[in-house]
């Protein structure tokens, strides 16, 4: 689950059957003066010129006239003429990808006859800056003296739990824990409920990637007559939030997609001289590791580090360049002030407020297992065909074992009642397997599913594949599907994307 401080670019307990949604879970949101927008201060948001905005919200929906809380909203506003308006185009915010804020901007990757009929909405999610208050646990939570992921002893496992521990006590302070109780999957969707009440729409459009999929689901449960159109892509399996889809069911696709790029600069050789084989590349990597085991790179980049910097590569192909230079350049010129760079950008260092409020869903949607001995049998088992990704995974969610919030009852995923929906999936994609896309094709009847085999980008839309970009643009112009078939399966299968170039 790692992907999450990527920013910009990232079992044992037995799942029990899931009941119904509690009526409380569908509570309406309250009435909502209209929305101001006033000009925007992201300059990403500026240049696209887009409209900025907060609302308030309830911090508990069970009591709406109690504590509030504010959600910064953002929207680029559709250009064609009132006829052709298709109304508004709501991002489900990714809690992997950080707040939402700037989902918008995703529009302007497509052809301006499907983005320009729509108004495209994004907000922050519910404890995520710029959305007041916003999640702070421990600013230094992720610095360079960390243990080794994989325990050699005892004592480095409890030293890795007293870290995790103190993590989630740091958290539960007496001016978080209100917002703790209330950050679920199903506040979010109260919260996109509440924008929709605020925005005068009848219905809604969605867009959602990744993690915010499963938000959309849950929207889209509780309130399938407020659904017109939906696009989901890399789709979370509803039956296995959160500890089997977060921790165990990535981390052997990580691996494998590791080996694929290991595949890829054994091919550009030439380039990277790293090795002409998969099994020089990985002989490299096992010689660099150990390097950095003993002595840090630039001092500081070790063995942890070094497994979150290249964590990209398994996630997003178009990140294979850039880390093969990274990797090469350390090799060859003992280049550590680049991994450093890139340690210090990919993981938000000094910022906890994405892995915060992540945590703050995950930990919360559905119940973990409170003995270490679980995670630990579950992340042996899973170690053994995934080295590489396994422990790093397990450290990272291991606060969710001692949160301070109490856990709910997940949602029954259901889109029977809902019209429409377009499905994305790469098969293998590691953050979201494509087993996930699959259950929500069969638990929403009426929508169609599109594969990339051989893809490995999670949450990529728009703008990686042009089949993709097609079948999303006919879709959101005028409703049509691929054709619906028997069976469990993609409903039309695109050819992956060309692998990257390399660079110098």
């Amino acid at each position: 689950m790692r992907r999450s401080l990527v920013g910009a670019i990232t079992g044992a307990f037995l799942l029990l059957p899931l009941p119904a949604a509690a009526p409380s879970y569908a509570a309406p949101a309250p009435p909502s003066a209209p929305v101001a927008w006033t000009d925007c201060t992201d300059p990403a948001l500026v240049q696209a010129g887009a409209e900025c905005a907060e609302l308030q919200v309830p911090l508990d929906y069970a009591h709406p006239t109690g504590t509030k809380i504010t959600l910064a909203l953002s929207r680029i506003r559709h250009t064609v003429p009132a006829d052709r308006y298709q109304g508004v185009v709501l991002a489900a915010p990714n809690p992997l990808g950080g707040s939402g804020y700037s989902d918008p901007l995703q529009s302007t990757r497509l052809p301006a006859t499907a983005a320009g009929a729509y108004d495209w909405v994004g907000f922050a999610r519910r404890g995520l800056a710029p959305s007041v208050p916003a999640l702070s646990c421990e600013s230094g939570y992720f610095s360079y003296d960390r243990p080794a992921y994989e325990p050699a002893t005892d004592a480095e496992e409890q030293a890795w739990l007293a870290r995790t521990d103190g993590y989630a006590r740091a958290c539960d302070t007496p001016e978080q824990s209100a917002l703790l109780d209330h950050m679920k999957a199903t506040d979010t969707a109260a919260d996109m409920e509440a924008i929709r009440t605020a925005l005068g729409a009848e219905q809604l459009n969605l867009y959602a990637h990744s993690y915010g999929t499963y938000i959309a689901q849950v929207y889209a449960t509780l309130h399938p007559q407020r659904v017109r159109r939906m696009v989901l892509d890399s789709n979370v399996d509803p039956r296995r939030v959160w500890y089997d889809a977060a921790n165990f069911d990535q981390n052997a696709q990580l691996e494998d997609n590791t080996l694929l790029w290991f595949d890829w600069l054994a091919a550009h050789d030439d380039v990277y001289h790293l090795g002409a084989t998969r099994q020089a590349v990985t002989q490299e990597w096992d010689t660099q590791l150990a390097s950095v085991s003993r002595t840090p790179a630039a001092g500081v980049i070790g063995p942890d580090e070094w497994a979150d910097i290249f964590l990209v590569a398994p996630y997003f192909q178009a990140s294979w360049p850039l880390l093969g230079s990274a990797f090469s350049g350390w090799v060859h010129q003992g280049d550590g002030a680049t991994l450093k760079a890139l340690f210090d950008q990919l993981m938000q260092f000094g910022n906890d407020n994405t892995y915060a409020a992540l945590l703050a869903e995950v930990c919360t949607d559905a119940p973990w297992p409170t003995d270490f001995a679980i995670w630990r049998t579950d992340t042996e088992a899973s170690a053994a065909v995934a080295p590489n990704t396994t422990w790093g995974n397990t450290w990272f969610n291991a606060p969710c074992r001692t949160w301070g919030a109490p856990a709910g009852t997940p949602v029954r995923v259901t889109g029977k009642a809902v019209g429409s929906a377009l499905l994305v999936g790469e098969t293998l994609d590691a953050a979201t397997p494509f087993e996930g896309s699959l259950e929500v094709r069969a638990r929403f009847p009426h929508s169609a599913l599109v594969s990339v085999p051989g893809g490995t980008t999670n949450g990529g839309t728009p703008g990686t594949n042009s089949c993709v970009d097609a079948a999303i643009t006919a879709y959101l112009t005028t409703g049509a599907l691929p054709a619906r078939t028997p069976g469990r399966h993609a409903d039309l299968e695109c050819a992956a994307s060309p692998l990257p170039s390399p660079t110098g």
